[in-house]
C-alpha cells in the first residue's frame, strides 16, 4: 500500500509539474486571417458569418472541443475533424511544428482554440498562426486540399550586405530544396536541416506541409513558399494555409527533438563573415514576430527549473515502476495478441479507447430503432455522443470471425489514416466480450445500397458515378503512396465504399488491411480473406497480395459503377460468367458502350465513359505488372493527355464452353438488408492451391 500511495502521490506531482511546464510556454503569435474582419483587404471577398445562436456555432464548438481534446493526435502533431451536416458543417485541423513535444503541441492548440473566437468572432473561415502550431477551420472542405492563398511574410528587419546577397540566396535555395525534397517523402511532411553560409555562420531551415496533402501537392506548396521568401534579409519566413518555410542564422527549432542530417562540407574556403551579419556566437536576433512580448530570461530560468524537477521526478517514477512491473505486464497482456504492435500503436490504442457506458448511452442501449445495418461481423447502430457528434457504432458479434487481432488491426490502421476519402475512426471499446468500433457517421449508407437497387440506381447519374470513381482512386492513392504507412486494403468492394451527404466516397472497413514496409512490394499469406469476385487471380489462387491486388478490386468497382451490375450477377446461361468477362467481350467486339447502365444511357459523355471502361480493364489484367499503379490511375482519370496502353485479356476471363473455372471457398455472405453507415465486410477464407 505504501508503494502504491507513493506512486499516486508522485503521479499527481508529475502531472502538476507538467501542467506548470505547459503553462510556462509562450506561444508566440505570428498572424491570423479571418477575411471578414479588418485584416481583410478592401478587395478581398468577405467570408460568411454566423450568429452565436446558430447551428454552425454549435458545430464549431463541437469541432474545437474535438481538436483540443485529450484524444487528439498530439503525438503526430496533426489532426483534422468535421462536425455537423451541410450547410452548417464545419471542418478544421491543427498542425504543430514538427520539432515540438506533444505537451507543447497540446498547449498551443488549446491556447489557439480559445483565441480563435476572440480574434475572429462570428467568422466561418479562420486561420491562426503561432510559432508552435497552426489552427484552421472553415465552412468549406479544407481537408486534403492545397491552399496557398492569404500568404504572410515575416523578416527580422536585418538586411544582408549587398555583396553577400547572391551567395546567401544560393545557400538558402539549395538547403531549402534539399529540405523540401525530404519533407514531401516523409510521413509527417516535415524537415529541418542546416547548411554552411560561411565558416563562422550556419544557416538553419525548416519546411512543413499538412500531412493530408499528396507528395505533389506538398512539393508545389513548398516551392511556392520558398520562391516567395525575402532572401535579402538574414532571417524570414513565409506561411500559407497548407505549408510554411523559414530560415535563420541561429537555431530556432529544437534540434534534440528531431533527426537532422549532418552539416555538408564547406563548398569554398572559409571567409570572414560580413559586418552586416552578426556572428552566431553573439546573442542571436529574436525570432521574426510582430508580437512585442518575447520569452525573456525569467521564462528561460523557469523552464530550466521545471526541466530539472521533471527529470528528478521521472527518475523516481522509474524506480517505483520496478515495483509495479508485474501489474503493468498483466495490463499489457490484454493488448499483446499477435501481431505485436509497436509503442506508437499502443499509444494510439490507449488514446482512442472510449468508455463502454458512453457508447451504450449514445445508442440508447443498442435499441432496435437505432440499428442501421447488419453484416457478417455484427450490427451497426447510429449514435449521438454527449457533445452532439453523430457516430456509427459497429458492434461485433460474439461469434464474429474477426478476432481480437483483426479488431486491433482495424483500430491501429484506421486511426493513422487521415483523408477525405477514407472513413474516420473516432474510438473503440474493448470490454470483456464486447468489441466496439466508433466511426464518423456517413448518412448515405454504402455504394451498393444505391448501385444495385433498381429503385435507387437513378440517384447515381453519370456525373456522380464519375466523381465516385475519382474519389475512390484518390483514397487508394493515399493508402498506397501518400499516407504515413503503405496500406493494402484487401477487401475493396461496393459495400465497403460509404457515401457522405454530398455523395463523396469514403473507403471503409480496414479489418483485413495489411501494412507494408518502406521497401516491401509483395507478401504471401496462407489465409486468404476478401470477397469472391473482387480478388485478383494471384491472390485468390496463390495467396500473393500487393498494391496491385487493390488495383484489381478497383477495376471491378469501376466496371460495376459503369454497368450498375454486380460482378457475380451472371449465371451459367449467360455468354459471360462474370462482369469482367462480359466487359472484355464487349470491348474486344468494339461495342464497349453496351456495358453502360440503361439508367444513365441518355446522360453521359461517351469519351469519358469509354476512357473509364478502358481504365477498368487495365486494372483487371491477369499479370499484376501490367496493371497501372494507383498514381498512374489517378493521372489517367484526371488528365486526358495521359496515353492509355491497350488492354489484354483480363484475369479470370472465362472461355465459352461446358467447363466452369472454380475456386474452392468457404464464403460468408453479407446480409441483403445491409443499410450500414459503416460497410460490413464479407470474408472469404480460402487456402491457396
Amino acid at each position: 500500500m505504501t508503494s502504491c500511495a507513493s506512486f499516486i502521490y508522485l503521479f499527481f506531482l508529475f502531472s502538476f509539474i507538467t501542467r506548470l511546464r505547459a503553462s510556462a510556454q509562450d506561444h508566440t503569435y505570428i498572424y491570423h486571417n479571418c477575411p471578414n474582419t479588418t485584416t481583410a483587404t478592401a478587395t478581398a471577398t468577405a467570408t460568411p458569418t454566423y450568429s452565436y445562436k446558430s447551428t454552425y456555432f454549435t458545430n464549431l464548438k463541437t469541432l474545437l472541443s474535438s481538436l483540443s481534446s485529450r484524444n487528439a493526435s498530439y503525438s503526430t502533431g496533426f489532426q483534422n475533424a468535421t462536425a455537423g451536416q451541410a450547410p452548417d458543417r464545419v471542418t478544421g485541423l491543427f498542425l504543430c511544428r514538427g520539432d515540438v513535444s506533444p505537451e507543447v503541441c497540446r498547449s498551443c492548440v488549446a491556447f489557439s482554440v480559445k483565441e480563435s473566437l476572440t480574434m475572429c468572432p462570428n467568422v466561418k473561415e479562420v486561420v491562426l498562426y503561432y510559432d508552435e502550431c497552426v489552427l484552421r477551420y472553415s465552412h468549406l472542405n479544407i481537408l486534403s486540399t492545397l491552399r496557398t492563398d492569404g500568404d504572410y511574410t515575416q523578416t527580422n528587419g536585418k538586411v544582408i550586405a549587398t555583396n553577400e546577397q547572391d551567395r546567401f540566396r544560393e545557400t538558402i535555395l539549395s538547403t531549402m530544396n534539399e529540405a523540401a525534397n525530404e519533407a514531401v517523402a516523409s510521413p509527417r511532411k516535415f524537415d529541418a536541416r542546416k547548411g554552411h553560409f560561411t565558416a563562422f555562420q550556419i544557416l538553419y531551415v525548416l519546411v512543413q506541409c499538412t500531412p493530408d496533402l499528396t507528395r505533389q501537392e506538398c512539393f508545389n506548396c513548398l516551392q511556392f513558399s520558398i520562391n516567395q521568401l525575402p532572401f535579402t534579409y538574414i532571417g524570414g519566413r513565409l506561411i500559407v494555409p497548407s505549408c510554411n518555410s523559414r530560415y535563420e542564422l541561429y537555431s530556432f527549432y529544437n534540434e534534440s527533438a528531431i533527426t537532422t542530417p549532418p552539416l555538408p562540407p564547406l563548398s569554398q574556403p572559409p571567409t570572414q563573415p560580413s559586418v552586416s551579419i552578426p556572428p552566431v556566437s553573439a546573442h542571436p536576433p529574436p525570432p521574426p514576430s510582430p508580437s512585442p512580448s518575447q520569452p525573456g530570461k525569467r521564462g528561460n530560468s523557469t523552464l530550466l527549473i521545471v526541466a530539472i524537477i521533471v527529470s528528478v521526478v521521472v527518475a523516481v517514477l522509474l524506480f517505483i515502476a520496478g515495483c509495479c512491473f508485474f501489474t503493468k505486464r498483466a495490463k499489457k497482456k490484454a493488448y499483446d495478441t499477435a501481431p505485436t504492435f509497436d509503442g506508437d500503436d499502443m499509444t494510439t490504442i490507449d488514446s482512442l479507447q472510449l468508455d463502454y457506458r458512453t457508447i451504450r448511452a449514445a445508442t440508447n442501449d443498442y435499441s432496435h430503432s437505432n440499428k442501421i445495418g447488419q453484416g457478417g461481423f455484427g450490427q451497426v447502430y447510429k449514435g449521438i455522443l454527449t457533445n452532439g457528434t453523430e457516430v456509427a457504432v459497429k458492434r461485433l458479434s460474439k461469434t464474429s470471425r474477426q478476432g481480437e487481432t483483426e479488431f486491433k488491426n482495424e483500430v491501429v490502421v484506421v486511426a493513422k489514416l487521415q483523408h477525405r476519402n477514407l472513413v474516420r475512426l473516432l474510438g473503440f471499446s474493448l470490454e470483456r466480450e464486447e468489441r466496439i468500433l466508433v466511426y464518423e457517421y456517413v448518412p448515405n449508407k454504402s455504394l451498393d445500397y444505391f448501385l444495385f437497387d433498381p429503385t435507387k440506381q437513378g440517384q447515381l447519374d453519370w456525373a456522380r458515378r464519375h466523381k465516385i470513381i475519382g474519389g475512390i482512386a484518390r483514397g487508394i492513392l493515399y493508402l498506397h503512396q501518400d499516407s504515413r504507412l503503405t496500406i493494402i486494403h484487401r477487401d475493396l468492394k461496393a459495400s465497403n465504399i460509404l457515401l457522405d451527404a454530398d455523395m463523396n466516397p469514403k473507403i471503409a472497413d480496414f479489418g483485413m488491411a495489411r501494412i507494408f514496409g518502406m521497401d516491401q512490394t509483395q507478401e504471401n499469406t496462407s489465409r486468404i480473406v476478401g470477397t469472391y469476385g473482387y480478388m485478383s487471380p494471384e491472390y485468390a489462387m496463390h495467396g500473393k497480395f500487393s498494391m496491385k491486388s487493390d488495383v484489381y478490386s478497383f477495376g471491378v468497382l469501376v466496371l460495376e459503377l459503369i454497368s450498375g451490375r454486380k460482378n457475380r450477377s451472371f449465371d451459367e446461361t449467360d455468354i459471360a460468367h462474370n462482369l469482367v468477362t462480359y466487359a472484355w467481350r464487349l470491348w474486344n467486339n468494339g461495342t464497349a458502350l453496351d456495358l453502360v447502365d440503361p439508367v444513365i444511357a441518355d446522360d453521359y459523355q461517351k469519351s469519358e465513359v469509354v476512357r473509364c471502361i478502358h481504365i477498368g480493364l487495365l486494372c483487371v489484367q491477369e499479370d499484376p505488372v501490367e496493371r497501372p499503379t494507383s498514381s498512374t490511375i489517378y493521372a489517367m482519370l484526371t488528365s486526358n493527355t495521359v496515353i492509355l496502353p491497350v488492354p489484354q485479356q483480363p484475369g479470370f476471363f472465362v472461355q465459352t464452353g461446358p467447363k466452369k473455372e472454380t475456386v474452392d471457398s468457404n464464403q460468408s455472405t453479407t446480409s441483403k438488408s445491409v443499410l450500414a453507415s459503416v460497410g460490413d465486410a464479407s470474408i472469404t477464407d480460402l487456402h491457396p492451391r
